[in-house]
C-alpha cells in the first residue's frame, strides 16, 4: 500500500492512490455512457455485459478503496488537507465531497440493483435478448428468505476471517456495510415495484436516473480532485 502514496502521474499534487482513483472514475462513467447509448439503440446484448461488467468492475473498485482506505479523494482528510481558505473549506470544499459521497452510496445501491433487475427483466426470443414487458414482483417472504441466506453466508465468511487472522474493527466495518447494501437494495425493490410494476418500463427509468447519478458523480469528484490536488494542495501525510 505504500506504492499508492507515492507522487501520481497525472502530473498533480495527487498520490497514485487519487490518480487511480480519478482515471478509474472517468473510465467507469465513459463505460455507463456507452452502455447507455447501446441502450437507447436497442442494442440489448451489447448492453447487458457492457453495463454488468462495468458495475461489477465498479463494485470491486469501491470495495478496495473502503477496505484499504486509500483511493480516491480523502474523505476525512482534515484541514491540513486543503490548501485554500478555511471559508472556501467549509463552504464549497465540505459540501461538494459530502454531497459527492452521498452519491456514492446511492451508486452503489443503485449498481447493485440494475445488476439484478437487468437479469430479472430480461427474456430471450429466437435468442434475441430483449426486456419483459410484464409485471415484475416479489413478494416480502422471498426477501425475507433471500437476505436471511445472504446475512448467514457473509457472517460465516467473516467468521472464517476473524478466526484465521483475528479481530478487526475495519472488518466488521465492511461486512456490516456490505449487509446494510444488501437491506438498501432490497428496501429499493420493495419501494419502487410499487411504483413501476412493469418490469421493462422499471428498468429502463431506473437506468436513466441510475445514468445521471453517475455522471453528477463524475462531475463532483472531479471538481473534488481539482480544488484537493490542483488549485489547493494541502499537506497530505
Amino acid at each position: 500500500m505504500e506504492w499508492l502514496r507515492d507522487p501520481g502521474f497525472l502530473g498533480t499534487h495527487a498520490t497514485i492512490g487519487a490518480d487511480l482513483s480519478q482515471l478509474m472514475a472517468t473510465l467507469f462513467t465513459g463505460l455507463f455512457v456507452i452502455g447507455w447509448v447501446q441502450a437507447r439503440k436497442r442494442q440489448a446484448d451489447a448492453h447487458h455485459w457492457l453495463m454488468f461488467g462495468g458495475m461489477v468492475s465498479m463494485l470491486a473498485f469501491f470495495v478496495a478503496y473502503y477496505l484499504f482506505r486509500q483511493l480516491g479523494v480523502l474523505a476525512v482528510e482534515g484541514k491540513e488537507g486543503f490548501g485554500g481558505s478555511q471559508a472556501l473549506y467549509d463552504y464549497v470544499f465540505i459540501p461538494v465531497l459530502t454531497f459527492h459521497i452521498i452519491l456514492v452510496i446511492i451508486g452503489l445501491v443503485m449498481a447493485v440493483y440494475m445488476i439484478v433487475l437487468g437479469f430479472r427483466s430480461q427474456q430471450f426470443i429466437d435468442g434475441v435478448r430483449s426486456l419483459r414487458e410484464s409485471r415484475l414482483q416479489t413478494s416480502w417472504k422471498k426477501v425475507s428468505l433471500i437476505f436471511t441466506c445472504v446475512a448467514i453466508a457473509v457472517l460465516a465468511l467473516f467468521f472464517s476471517r476473524v478466526s484465521a487472522s483475528g479481530f478487526s474493527m475495519r472488518k466488521m466495518e465492511v461486512y456490516l456495510g456490505l449487509l446494510v447494501l444488501v437491506a438498501m437494495v432490497f428496501a429499493v425493490e420493495m419501494a419502487i415495484q410499487r411504483i413501476w410494476p412493469n418490469g421493462a418500463r422499471r428498468h429502463r427509468a431506473l437506468g436513466t436516473f441510475t445514468m445521471i447519478i453517475y455522471c453528477v458523480l463524475f462531475v463532483t469528484g472531479s471538481f473534488t480532485y481539482t480544488m484537493l490536488y490542483i488549485l489547493y494542495p494541502g499537506k497530505i501525510g
